[in-house]
């Protein structure tokens, strides 16, 4: 069974991971600082992080949820009113330099630990869990599988993304300083069309 709205799902977290957030900053950095190889152990620390985050959310509070129907209203509205947020964020954010020294002396542990307390700290994070991730799943079925189906499709995008990022660093750097506005207004209007269908869709 799949959870609620799964292609949704699937537009929202895709259009997340395209824009440069503060984790994509740091996988860039890293990958023109220490290689590719190294920024797998930041993406693993990164996806830990997000785990842990949805397994908090919805494993410590998802009986709430099911208890009060009103309250998914309520923060349905909230998750709308942030991904307005993002959008308006995303349209007026700006590109930023990268350090281009070389220091090979971090452990694989220290990568790791970069990457989930860089996605365990943001704030970003923090919103979208407990925001817009228990809205895609029915409280009243057995929300055990449909949390596995989220979580999973969501590491392994957010993962497949940082690994690009690494990848194409050099050339998503030089992209993004010569046009900085286009995937910018890209990603907004689209959030802002995902808004609107959340508000037209998601009843309770």
């Amino acid at each position: 069974m799949l959870p609620l709205d799964f292609f949704l799902f699937l537009q929202i977290i895709i259009f997340l991971f395209i824009t440069p957030g503060t984790p994509r900053i740091v996988i860039i950095s890293y990958s023109m600082n220490y290689g590719v190889q190294k920024c797998i152990w930041t993406a693993l620390g990164d996806i830990s992080a997000n785990i842990l985050q949805a397994s908090l959310v919805i494993f410590v509070i998802g009986s709430f949820f099911s208890e009060n129907p009103t309250f998914l209203n309520i923060i349905k509205w909230i998750g709308v009113a942030y991904i307005l947020y993002l959008a308006f964020d995303i349209y007026n954010s700006r590109p930023k330099e990268f350090n281009s020294s070389k220091d090979f002396s971090k452990s694989f542990f220290s990568f790791f630990k970069d990457g989930f307390l860089v996605a365990g700290t943001s704030p970003k994070a923090w919103m979208f869990f407990p925001l817009i991730f228990p809205q895609f799943i029915d409280f009243n079925e057995n929300y055990l599988i449909q949390f596995v189906i989220l979580i999973t499709t969501y590491v392994v995008l957010d993962f497949l993304s940082l690994i690009g990022y690494a990848l194409l660093a050099q050339k998503l750097i030089t992209w993004i300083n010569t046009k900085p506005r286009t995937i910018n207004t890209i990603s907004a209007s689209v959030l802002v069309i995902i808004a609107l269908i959340i508000v037209a869709t998601q009843q309770y």
